[in-house]
């Protein structure tokens, strides 16, 4: 997620999805309509991405939220490829009756502008259901890395364009359109390197494959934390508290770079309202139990929570904004 301070007078910013979000701090003002007969059966939640990335874990930590709600188990199906078009299509097949989720992110606003046909309605082909939770975006390279600071990394780029590498989950992933926006920032030019979701792309940072990844706290605390991994850099005006050694963007030299990811989860089009709103709030009184809210703190991560049509209109704003990342970076469609 973009805010203004990246691109003038675009996107949302860290604020207003606060903001959009703080109604969980408080009783909802009127109840959705409950399914009496929902879930009937096991509920799938097709994560579009190789396991252990960000999404992924947030994913499985939801489905043990709404298991424990809702009566039915729910289970995390990854099917990854293509930059998350493989899983989000199978998902945009299944019935619209509840039984089959997707869990989406920042990425599925970008795909309309980097595929030619995409195998789904991207405007119209899913019912938004709310948002799990905003991350902070963090750059991250391996512990035997030369780099040290974002400096020494850029300064690197600028003697030596395209030699520099960061690895994605694809072709206009989230993690692939951050880098994006920081090399157009910082005017360097540095080596894309996919892989088929972005906890892969972790571990190439890791091993030492590429250079760097801007992920989420998600995918990299663990990694950081036994100092197998080394945070460059975090969005946000102060430093995450579980990350007190990693320096904001502006601390690191680079001020104005401000990008947040959020994931949640949406139904194929056509389910039933009451089931929308009968998951709805499931999702935020799972996101208002403690248990769940020192989760996602120690990620560096806000709990999310917007009813389903401010999602909608996030996911239509945010695909605009991308858009034209996208075309400032010159990236073809496939």
């Amino acid at each position: 997620m973009v805010t203004r301070e990246t691109l003038p007078g675009e996107g949302v910013s860290r604020r207003r999805l606060i903001q959009t979000t703080a109604g969980l701090a408080a009783p909802l003002l009127s109840s959705p309509a409950i399914a009496a007969d929902y879930p009937s059966r096991s509920v799938r939640i097709v994560v579009p991405y190789a396991p252990g990335g960000a999404v992924d874990t947030l994913a499985r930590r939801m489905a043990q939220q709404l298991t424990s709600r809702l009566g039915q188990t729910f289970v995390v199906d990854n099917r990854s490829g293509a930059s998350g078009v493989i899983g989000t299509a199978e998902v945009a097949r299944s019935a619209p009756d509840g039984h089959t989720l997707l869990a989406l992110e920042n990425t599925y606003t970008a795909l309309p502008h980097v595929f030619n046909n995409l195998p789904f309605d991207h405007a119209n082909g899913f019912s938004p259901i709310t948002v799990t939770a905003i991350s902070p975006v963090l750059m991250i390279t391996g512990a035997r890395s030369p780099y040290r600071s974002l400096a020494q990394l850029l300064d690197a780029a600028r003697r030596q364009p395209d030699r520099i590498t960061f690895g994605s989950g694809g072709v206009g992933s989230s993690l692939h359109l951050s880098a994006e926006l920081l090399q157009q920032a910082a005017q360097v030019k540095m080596l894309h390197v996919t892989y088929r979701g972005g906890g892969d792309a972790v571990r190439a940072a890791l091993t030492g494959e590429v250079d760097f990844v801007m992920t989420s706290p998600g995918s990299s605390l663990s990694g950081i934390r036994g100092e197998l991994l080394r945070g460059l850099a975090i969005c946000g005006a102060q430093r995450a508290a579980s990350l007190p050694d990693v320096p904001t963007f502006t601390e690191a030299g680079m001020p104005g770079i401000e990008i947040n990811n959020w994931s949640g989860l949406a139904a194929p089009r056509g389910t039933p309202q009451d089931i929308i709103d009968t998951l709805y709030q499931a999702m935020t009184t799972a996101l208002r139990n403690p248990e769940m809210s020192a989760y996602l703190d120690s990620l560096a991560s806000l709990p999310g929570g917007m009813p389903p049509a401010e999602f909608a209109a996030l996911i239509q704003q945010e695909s605009a904004t991308w858009g034209k990342v996208v075309r400032r970076a010159g990236i073809e469609r496939q």
